[in-house]
C-alpha cells in the first residue's frame, strides 16, 4: 500500500512540473527573459486551448504601424504587405517553429528569416 502511494505522488508531481516545465521552455528567449506567464498572452486561466489574440501581442509589440516600422529595413516588409493584416499567430508561433505565411502564396519569391 505505501509504495503504490509512493508511486502515485511521484507521478502527480511530475505531472505537475512537466506542464509548467514544458511551457517554459518552449518560450522564446525574449518573452521568457520578460518573466511572461501563460495567462499574459492566452489571457485565460487555463490557456491550453486558447488563442492568442492580436490584441494581446498587440499590448507590447505595438499595432501593425509599429510593427511596420519596426520591421522597415526588412525587405520585403512582412508587415507592410498589401494583403488585409493577417493573425500574428499564422507566423510566430510560440510553442512551434516559426512560418513565412506570405510563402503559400509567393513560394520562392522572397526569402525572410523571422523570430
Amino acid at each position: 500500500m505505501r509504495l503504490l502511494q509512493i508511486i502515485a505522488m511521484g507521478l502527480a508531481s511530475l505531472v505537475a512540473t512537466g506542464v509548467h516545465g514544458a511551457d517554459a521552455k518552449a518560450l522564446p528567449a525574449a518573452h521568457a527573459k520578460a518573466k511572461l506567464t501563460c495567462h499574459d498572452c492566452h489571457q485565460r486561466e487555463k490557456p491550453t486551448t486558447a488563442a492568442v489574440s492580436d490584441e494581446a501581442c498587440m499590448v507590447c509589440h505595438g499595432d501593425y504601424p509599429a510593427m511596420k516600422a519596426m520591421t522597415k529595413d526588412v525587405q520585403p516588409n512582412p508587415h507592410g504587405a498589401p494583403h488585409d493584416p493577417i493573425a500574428c499567430t499564422a507566423c510566430h508561433r510560440q510553442h512551434q517553429p516559426p512560418v513565412v505565411k506570405c510563402l503559400d502564396c509567393h513560394a520562392g519569391k522572397y526569402t525572410f528569416k523571422i523570430k
